[in-house]
C-alpha cells in the first residue's frame, strides 16, 4: 500500500508566505483523482490574511466575478519558484501560452473538460500541465512543478541543479483556475502515467496563536498560514 510508505522530505519550492488550497494534509487524492500522478499533489497560492474570503488578487470580488482579474493584480503571479532538491532535470517545457486574465466560467469549463476528456494518450499534456519542469531527486522520485509562468523557465534538459536555485515563476499555464503553483512527486518522470508519491517539506513556518511556530518535516493544511525563507 503506497499510504504506509513514509513521505519524503524536500525543501519548500517558494518563498514568503502561502496557502495551499489543495493538500494533501486535509484530503487525499488532494485533487480528487490519482490520475497524472496528483495524488498527493498540492497547489499554493498567495491571499490577503486581512480581506474577507482571503482573495487571491487586488481588485473586488464583483469585479473578478463579472470581468475577470488581470493576471498581474495575483498576489503570486511572478514570484520565484526554487528547485525543492538536488537533482537532475528530465523535462523542461516553456511556450505554452497563458490567457490574459482569469475568467470564471472559462476556466470551470476548461477544468471540467480537462478532468472528464483528457485522454493522455492522444492529447497534448500541456493542455493540463501548461510550461512544466520534471526534475529527478532521487532513484524513482521526480518533481513537478507545474503552471508556470510562459519565457519563466529558466533551466534545461540534463543540468544539474542544487536545492534552493530558482528554475522558474508562478504562472497560470494550462488548467489553471489561477496563478498558483502545482508541485507533487512522483515514480516516473511521465505525468501521464505516473503514480504521485507522499511528500512533506523539511521545515516552514505556521502563523498560530498570533506568532510564527516552526514546523519540521510538516505536511501543510488547507487552513494554515505558512511561510518559508525570505521575509
Amino acid at each position: 500500500m503506497i499510504e504506509a510508505r513514509e513521505p519524503i522530505i524536500v525543501e519548500f519550492p517558494l518563498r514568503g508566505e502561502w496557502l495551499s488550497p489543495n493538500t494533501p494534509g486535509t484530503k487525499i487524492p488532494s485533487h480528487g483523482t490519482d490520475q497524472l500522478g496528483t495524488r498527493y499533489a498540492y497547489d499554493f497560492i498567495q491571499v490577503d490574511w486581512e480581506r474577507k474570503g482571503l482573495p487571491a488578487y487586488r481588485v473586488s470580488l464583483a469585479q473578478y466575478l463579472l470581468f475577470g482579474v488581470p493576471l498581474n493584480e495575483y498576489y503570486c503571479f511572478g514570484q520565484e519558484v526554487y528547485a525543492p532538491c538536488d537533482g537532475i532535470i528530465v523535462k523542461s517545457e516553456d511556450g505554452y501560452k497563458e490567457r490574459g486574465r482569469t475568467n470564471l466560467l472559462l476556466d470551470m469549463s476548461n477544468a471540467y473538460k480537462n478532468a472528464h476528456y483528457f485522454d493522455p494518450k492522444k492529447d497534448d499534456i500541456q493542455s493540463v500541465a501548461g510550461n512544466y519542469i520534471i526534475m529527478e531527486c532521487g532513484d524513482h522520485v521526480y518533481a513537478g512543478l507545474v503552471h508556470l509562468q510562459t519565457g519563466s523557465i529558466q533551466v534545461s534538459v540534463g543540468q544539474i541543479v542544487k536545492k534552493g536555485e530558482v528554475i522558474g515563476k508562478v504562472g497560470h499555464s494550462g488548467n489553471s483556475f489561477a496563478p498558483h503553483l502545482h508541485f507533487q512527486l512522483m515514480d516516473s518522470s511521465d505525468i501521464s502515467t505516473a503514480n504521485g508519491l507522499p511528500c512533506a517539506f523539511e521545515q516552514y513556518e505556521v502563523f498560530q496563536d498570533g506568532e510564527w511556530q516552526k514546523v519540521v518535516n510538516g505536511i501543510p493544511t488547507d487552513k494554515d498560514r505558512i511561510r518559508f525563507g525570505s521575509f
